[in-house]
């Protein structure tokens, strides 16, 4: 027992230090909490960021809740105390959690400048990095990156150290090289691993967070980060112009819908219909009409608006279609001046009819659920709405194709288009398929108007937006010829759209129009002719 006692003596000893050192410890904490209430108290834009910055270290169970209230302008502070103000109406005492009758009458709102204002964004990403919710903790790392904020690197090397989940755990590890790339007193080892990270990540932020670089980092830095930097931006490069072939074929599926009507009535009839732009005009209005009168009677229809729309927009512009053949193409057959003229002046009248009816201002029409939002791939941002445009346009694309190769009007249409005389002497009703090919070509443009509605202003002048370019579509593609429209339509957007970062859109539409010209000097019938007697003549 003797030859135990100093070993006793010893543990007894260093028992008595450690405690001293955990209740130290623990009064620094209270001392540090205390502290952070007395920041926000002090009425000081410097005093209140480092009292968030105090909430985070100390961890306190309530830092959430102030740090959210003052995010949204919920802090009352002053020499009462701190108190939350719910968004009920109550309080709560911001230190203890307890709910107050009321707040003190000494007590202001917080105040914030843009400074404070990073400090809360940033603390409120340091916070949802403890979120059990996987997403929402890569959602805080992206805040985090964002910021930049240093005092948060403790708090995102623990979160990294136990996070399971690969993706947040990426994002956590982007959050990290952030704050260590702008920090001179870390080791140039971590530095050249966080550019490593960073030249990963390759998107705008990251290329702007290595800039970031302070100036007098060693020269290995420097090189590491312009290495970094070009390879960043000739990947940006790259993607751009994914992202512009994306627009192009976007764009070309909206001229595929609002031409390829044009291209069955111009193919078949010859006409030059100006007033096939008001066509798609009035799908876009029955799509308007529709979507009214479901919101006044029948709200949660809503998703179903476009399904409602297509055939209803079909019928109408197919019906105005069939009545402006019969009241009045009907009777300038021969005389392409005096048509052009005349549909010329029936556009007018559709423009105005509508603007005395609707009003001269946009329209308002809503997409449904499964047409909002966008997501990424890769580089790409793709939205809902523009996606689905594309598989409409190739549906009634695959529409068509079916009507005109299987059913017995696309066997009469086609034949009229090749040999108008010998169709109508093989029996073929050449008026009635007149009528029915207008009335067609009207209505798939009702049909391009539903979809235009959901990406451009529904407005009297919606039609004249894209009357040109279809004409430009078919003409290039070559006339009456459904494969030469599609052909044309999407060398027309992508081109258009890969032109207009070097030439701006105005120049860049002159430019195709001129190659266009160009180009039917020397194929007159355009890409893809009709072969037939009447037509080779």
């Amino acid at each position: 027992m003797p030859i135990l006692m100093p070993f006793i003596h010893r543990l007894l000893h260093i028992g008595v230090i450690l405690v001293a050192l955990v209740a130290a410890s623990v009064a620094s904490f209270a001392q540090n909490a205390d502290e952070a209430f007395r920041r926000l108290s002090a009425d000081s834009y410097s005093d209140t960021a480092r009292g968030i910055e105090l909430l985070i270290q100390t961890a306190n169970p309530n830092a959430a809740l102030i740090i959210e209230a003052l995010s949204d302008g919920r802090l009352l502070a002053g020499p009462g105390g701190v108190v939350v103000k719910t968004p009920a109406g109550g309080f709560v005492d911001a230190k203890t959690g307890a709910a107050l009758a009321a707040a003190p009458a000494d007590l202001k709102p917080v105040r914030l400048n843009n400074a404070v204002r990073r400090s809360v964004q940033a603390a409120l990403g340091g916070l949802g990095l403890l979120n059990p919710d996987p997403a929402k903790r890569v959602l805080a790392a992206e805040a985090v990156f964002k910021s930049r904020d240093a005092s948060l690197l403790p708090v995102v090397e623990a979160a990294i150290g136990r996070e399971t989940d690969a993706r947040a755990r990426a994002a956590l590890r982007q959050a990290q090289a952030a704050i260590l790339i702008a920090r001179p007193d870390v080791q140039a080892l971590d530095r050249l691993g966080a550019i490593d990270v960073l030249r990963e990540r390759g998107d705008q932020d990251a290329l702007a967070t290595l800039r970031a670089l302070p100036a007098d980092a060693t020269p290995a830095l420097k090189e590491a980060q312009a290495r970094a930097i070009s390879a960043i931006e000739g990947r940006l490069k790259l993607w751009a112009a994914a992202q512009n072939l994306w627009y192009g074929l976007s764009l070309g599926s909206v001229l595929l819908l609002a031409a390829i009507g044009l291209a069955i009535t111009f193919g078949v009839m010859g006409v030059i219909n100006m007033a096939h732009g008001e066509m798609v005009m009035l799908g876009a209005y029955t799509t308007f009409v529709v979507q009214e009168l479901i919101r006044a009677r029948a709200p949660w229809l809503f998703d179903w608006s476009l399904a409602i729309a297509l055939p209803a927009a079909f019928l109408v512009a197919g019906a105005v279609g069939i009545a402006i053949e019969r009241g009045i193409i009907r009777f300038l057959y021969g005389r392409p001046l005096e048509t052009l003229l005349a549909t010329w002046g029936i556009s007018l009248m559709l423009q105005q009819a509508v603007r005395t009816a609707f009003g001269p201002t946009n329209r308002e029409v809503g997409a449904p659920a499964f047409m909002s939002g966008a997501f990424e791939l890769g580089g790409l941002a793709i939205t809902y709405n523009r996606l689905w445009i594309i598989v409409f346009a190739g549906l009634v694309f695959a529409a068509l194709l079916a009507i005109l190769k299987l059913t017995p009007m696309g066997l009469q249409m086609r034949a009229v288009t090749q040999n108008r005389r010998m169709a109508s002497a093989m029996g073929i009703r050449t008026g009635r398929i007149d009528a029915l090919t207008f009335g067609l070509g009207s209505g798939v443009a009702g049909l391009a108007g539903v979809a235009l509605s959901q990406i451009d202003n529904v407005s009297p002048n919606l039609g004249q937006s894209y009357i040109i370019d279809s004409f430009m579509v078919v003409v290039f593609g070559g006339v009456g010829n459904l494969w030469g429209t599609l052909v044309g339509a999407m060398t027309l957007g992508v081109a258009n759209k890969l032109l207009e970062p070097y030439a701006g859109a105005v120049l860049g539409k002159i430019a195709l129009l001129v190659c266009i010209i160009l180009f039917i000097q020397k194929r007159p019938r355009g890409l893809f002719a009709l072969k037939g007697r009447a037509v080779e003549a």
